[in-house]
């Protein structure tokens, strides 16, 4: 008997939303439209067939217009969905929101108040969708937001290098710096002179705000300018 209370109770504080994503988006409406003290998003689940690319995201006719415009709003988001037009209206507009960027797994996670969380995950099963109210659980992805939040970099920061073949040399001469490359080395196979390098390099290091290389680096990491690849000749493709 106590065995099953425990399993009912359970299953209570843990429930899968199923009907579709429409349903799942009107979960997270009635959610965000009832929070009195904080609204936290994760958002780094590339959308499925028939879903909105927004998603949890931050526009000004998404779903964090709903939220009370006293609720601290925090929004987290991945570089790639930042690429792909997820928030190309500015930040400072259409919302009380603050906007970071970080390499997040791929998760929508909204959480409310503390007291409620919807975590919409892929699976070899496809999409699942879970609303939360289990405190434990709740405890471990508040602890997982505030993490990533405190390392995360203001979306407003991101840096915007020119025109993309400006832009695909600044990455490889970023991923130059990564892989401790001499000057000279670099230069030879980015085909440029060590003098036009150097400058190169000190304009990336003003505009990234970094007193040196090597912080130029960690800084480019966080803003998701560095592609997975390494060496002076593996760019990457730098997106639009």
């Amino acid at each position: 008997m106590v065995i099953h209370r425990d399993r009912s109770r359970r299953e209570q504080l843990i429930t899968a939303v199923t009907g579709g994503y429409g349903k799942i988006m009107r979960v997270a409406r009635e959610l965000i439209e009832s929070a009195e003290e904080s609204v936290d998003v994760l958002h780094s689940r590339a959308p499925g067939p028939g879903e909105q690319l927004e998603g949890f995201g931050w526009m000004e006719n998404g779903l964090l217009q709903y939220a009370r415009d006293t609720v601290p709003t925090r929004l987290l988001v991945s570089p790639e969905l930042i690429e792909k037009s997820l928030l190309r209206r500015r930040p400072d507009r259409g919302g009380p929101a603050a906007v970071r960027v970080a390499r997040l797994p791929p998760l929508e996670v909204l959480t409310t108040d503390g007291t409620a969380a919807l975590v919409v995950a892929g699976s070899a099963a496809g999409r699942r969708a879970s609303l939360i109210k289990a405190p434990e659980v709740l405890q471990v992805l508040h602890t997982l937001f505030e993490s990533i939040w405190c390392s995360s970099v203001p979306v407003g920061e991101r840096i915007a290098f020119g025109d993309r073949d400006r832009a695909l040399l600044i990455r490889q001469i970023l991923c130059a710096l990564r892989a401790g490359v001499t000057d000279e080395v670099a230069a030879r196979e980015l085909t440029v002179s060590v003098r036009t390098y150097r400058r190169y390099v000190a304009e990336i290091m003003t505009l990234l705000g970094a007193s040196s290389r090597f912080q130029a680096g960690v800084r480019a990491a966080e803003l998701g300018l560095l592609p997975p690849t390494t060496g002076p000749g593996q760019g990457g493709d730098p997106g639009p």
